[in-house]
């Protein structure tokens, strides 16, 4: 079997890795013509840290990432509303790693390439659409640095080209732009000092008005004795502006310095925070609705090609590393891929589609907007502000979007462990098939 992989983020790579530990070939293919360590902060939720650490990337992401500890929400003056411990601390069999996204797609770049040759990855790829028929796939290729047109036959086509997945378009011609909820975010990376225990994870603010996300992302800042802060503002503001999601769009100081003016925590100015970052990036926070499927015969989405959320929750990146370890399982199982997609997408789709809406009605920013009413300017005992069912309120909200507790989230996410003896094929502890046939499919010819 030979897979196509479109899309060299996160969940693309992860599934290359996860698939050639199956016994499958698998060829990686993203239009940007080089792999840059570009982002900033993300979280890995301790069953994906899991995925990667079964991987053999334990030491690695140990040597880059913060274990979180501890999550903390805050008013705008630094006031404690509530915490709850996180990863290890919290009973985890893994850690929730906190790390720079270009740092971690880096490291699974190198490990794709290392296992898989120089080659399994290849840059400057622009995927423009795929036909198929019963026993193939052949997708349309375009070279940018030789700018011109090629096509490539494999067994399954893997979308995993993110919110704006061409993919996904394919089999999704009428879809409209990604929904936005009113919420402008900017976010840098800011060299400063340790706060709280140096693996904290704090929520300042309420998404009603003003709200920060702050938290450590770099183990070798920290055995040096400062702090890489990942740092996320999110401010709801009118529905005036262009708000096409741009990853890249760079964002100005002026534009989200006021918003935060005075706010401080554990002696740490916000604004000073704020300012101290290289680079600013500025976009809006969308998502699109949930679709009823990710599998078209061979093709799937994956990631945030299938099931694109909001950045709450700490889901976006550990639900694709969920996703790829899955439909590497389901494809090693089955005989025929087609069964084998749709057993990942019976896995998958309803736990990654509940998500989606969970994050967009959440009852911890609910609670936070109630102390922002309250106590405007700040407290000094949150019970003095809140109930007990309302504090309680915040830890169910977190829950229902982080999608982990103990060590049996992985099951109730959705996953499927991989079994494998060196690089031999893989036996999924769980798998399913279907007599469903595949879309009627588009005849293709011969490919040389």
């Amino acid at each position: 079997m030979k897979v196509l992989v479109v899309g060299a983020g996160i969940g693309g790579l992860t599934t290359a890795l996860q698939l050639h530990e199956a016994g499958i070939d698998v060829v990686v293919i993203d239009s940007v013509t080089e792999l840059l360590p570009l982002g900033v902060g993300i979280n890995l939720l301790p069953h994906a840290t899991g995925e990667l650490c079964e991987l053999g990337l334990g030491a690695a992401l140990a040597e880059l990432a913060i274990p979180t500890a501890e999550l903390v929400h805050l008013d705008r003056f630094g006031n404690e509303i509530w915490r709850e411990p996180r990863g290890l601390a919290a009973g985890h069999d893994w850690p929730q790693y906190s790390l720079h996204r270009g740092e971690l797609q880096s490291l699974l770049a190198a490990t794709v390439r290392d296992r898989l040759g120089h080659s399994a990855i290849r840059t400057g790829m622009r995927f423009v659409q795929a036909h198929q028929d019963l026993d193939r796939v052949c997708s349309t290729i375009y070279d940018r640095t030789r700018n011109h047109t090629f096509d490539i036959t494999t067994d399954v086509v893997v979308g995993a080209d993110g919110l704006h997945s061409a993919v996904r378009a394919g089999q999704y011609p009428n879809e409209t732009a990604p929904r936005w909820n009113g919420i402008r975010m900017w976010r840098g990376v800011t060299v400063s000092k340790p706060f709280l225990t140096g693996a904290s994870m704090v929520m300042a603010g309420s998404n009603h008005t003003a709200k920060l996300v702050a938290y450590p992302i770099s183990a070798t800042a920290r055995r040096q004795g400062s702090a890489l802060i990942n740092w996320v503002a999110e401010v709801r503001v009118p529905d005036d502006r262009e708000s096409t999601a741009n990853w890249n769009r760079v964002g100005r100081l002026s534009d989200v310095l006021p918003h935060y003016r005075g706010w401080h925590f554990e002696g740490i100015d916000i604004g000073e925070l704020i300012s101290g970052s290289e680079r600013i990036l500025e976009y809006p926070m969308v998502d699109r609705d949930p679709v009823r499927r990710w599998v078209f015969g061979r093709i799937a989405l994956l990631g945030d090609a299938a099931h694109p959320m909001y950045p709450i929750g700490s889901n976006g990146g550990s639900q694709a590393i969920l996703d790829a370890g899955v439909i590497a399982a389901e494809l090693a199982g089955s005989a025929d891929p087609r069964h084998g997609l749709l057993a990942y997408e019976a896995a998958r789709l309803e736990a990654a589609n509940a998500i989606v809406l969970a994050n967009r009605d959440i009852p911890s920013d609910r609670v936070l907007r109630l102390v922002e009413e309250r106590a405007p300017q700040g407290f000094e005992r949150i019970e003095d502000v809140l109930t007990e069912d309302e504090l309680r309120a915040i830890a169910v909200g977190y829950q229902r979007t982080s999608g982990a507790s103990t060590s049996a989230d992985r099951n109730r996410a959705g996953g499927v462990r991989v079994r494998t003896t060196g690089r031999g094929p893989a036996t999924p502890t769980s798998s399913a098939t279907s007599d469903a046939e595949p879309e009627t499919p588009t005849p293709t010819t011969t490919l040389t």
